[in-house]
């Protein structure tokens, strides 16, 4: 029987979505941090359950031929990435392997209906946002992220996976911090003026949204943080302040007030001109989303005579990217400045075909089939936590031919997949898509279709 901080020799055959690499010790499944595929290593056993333990590399004994040196000072410490120690190919094979046992495990559908998964060109660079949280440490200013399973800020302002903008505008936020010596946000207390600095960069504009979430109403000296921006020549279209007065982990807050320029910035997606706020849902990986939703469209086989459902739609992106494929568009969405936001990108790009209802799937059912309205095609790109039942059933009861489900957790993807089959749908293809390189994160795309399309 395994003891605490007991040493084990382990060879690692498989990585969680969280890097962790997966050994067995006496039936005993073992977790252990950046290790790799065939890895042999002594770890130490320092977390015990009933069935699952977490251990601590202690000595890498025969090192996978799929490990590299990481290339981020604070990989080890930072829960931004976690996959930096294996190269891309083997993140890819990972990546694929968690959909496929997924889809098998949990769904039990046939392994066979994975296809290979989607790779992404650009690995570094390509986020178009970032949260950093901004602290105090000893009277050091710290623009980063937090150190894993803590709220401690490491260090992390040139964070590989952001675009080097993002770094020049942490640099100038932190020489005015110490300039001016204002506060910084302290979670225990809940004291402390700035808490996180918020940005934007739209890929094709180039335009850049700098916000700072405050815990308080002004920010002192306003006018030499935008002299230090300004000193950057960089294409800021937007400095806004957001005022979250809560003690809470929320990030935002409920008001935005702009301190210089618009109050959004604007950028192009497949095809659709798009205006983001601080609080517009938008893809952070602009290439490999515009990749993703080329392939919903695929999936969804419009040919101008079908009415789309685009469900969980938020600003109406990816339903606006097909709508001159449809005969009418609907979106549906329960967030009410989503739907605002949808509705003025599709008016900003004379799209007509278009409605968004402000409603839960159900509700928007009821709506549509009092006005005799049956979809042909739902599109649905529901959060981590995947669709309710009722959710799932409404879809099933309108009936359309084809369900194209675009998801962030295969293991939920599954789940609500297995429940749509017993409702009458078939599962055609599961296809992997790598929209987050170098973290535990992989996008699936599940497109179903009716098994008696004719009742």
């Amino acid at each position: 029987m395994a003891i605490k901080n007991e040493v084990v020799r382990l060879e690692i055959t498989a990585l969680t979505n969280e890097g962790n690499g997966v050994g067995r010790h006496e039936g005993l499944t073992v977790f252990v941090p950046q290790t790799a595929v065939g890895d042999v290593i002594n770890a130490r056993l320092v977390k015990l359950y009933p069935r699952y333990a977490y251990g601590r590399l202690e000595t890498l004994l025969v090192p996978s031929p799929d490990r590299v040196e990481p290339d981020c000072p604070v990989y080890r410490f930072c829960g931004g990435c976690a996959l930096r120690h294996i190269g891309y190919m083997a993140e890819l094979r990972a990546k694929q392997r968690l959909a496929a046992d997924a889809f098998t495990h949990i769904g039990g559908f046939s392994e066979t209906l994975c296809r290979p998964i989607v790779g992404c060109f650009q690995i570094n660079g390509y986020r178009n946002k970032a949260m950093y949280p901004v602290r105090r440490v000893q009277g050091e200013v710290r623009i980063g992220f937090y150190r894993r399973r803590t709220h401690e800020v490491v260090e992390a302002s040139g964070c590989l996976l952001q675009p080097e903008e993002f770094s020049q505008i942490a640099g100038a936020l932190r020489q005015f911090l110490e300039e001016t010596g204002l506060s910084c946000y302290d979670e225990q207390t809940g004291k402390g003026l700035v808490r996180h600095l918020y940005l934007r960069r739209a890929e094709v504009t180039g335009q850049i949204l700098v916000c700072l979430i405050l815990n308080g109403k002004k920010l002192p000296q306003a006018g030499r943080f935008l002299e230090l921006l300004d000193a950057l020549a960089l294409p800021i279209e937007t400095v806004a302040l957001n005022q979250n007065l809560k003690n809470t982990n929320v990030i935002l807050g409920d008001k935005t007030v702009v301190l210089r320029g618009s109050s959004v910035i604007s950028d192009v997606l497949c095809g659709v001109r798009v205006k983001l706020s601080p609080e517009s849902f938008y893809q952070v990986n602009h290439d490999a989303a515009e990749k993703l939703y080329r392939f919903v469209e695929e999936c969804a086989a419009l040919d101008g005579s079908q009415t789309l459902l685009d469900l969980y739609c938020g600003a109406g992106t990816i339903g606006l990217s097909m709508a001159g494929k449809a005969k009418e568009l609907i979106g549906v969405e329960v967030i009410p400045q989503a739907v605002e936001n949808a509705r003025r990108n599709a008016e900003d790009n004379g799209i007509g075909n278009a409605r968004f209802l402000c409603a839960d799937a159900q509700q928007a059912a009821m709506q549509l089939a009092g006005e005799g309205i049956h979809p042909d095609v739902v599109v649905m790109d529901p959060p981590r936590k995947g669709c309710s039942p009722q959710t799932l059933e409404t879809v099933a009861g309108m009936a359309p031919s084809r369900v194209v489900m675009v998801s962030c957790n295969p293991a939920t993807a599954a789940r609500d997949c297995k429940q749509l089959e017993a409702m009458g749908y078939q599962l055609e293809s599961v296809t992997p898509f790598d929209l987050f390189p170098r973290t535990g994160h992989v996008e699936t795309v599940c497109l179903l279709s009716h098994k008696n399309p004719t009742a």
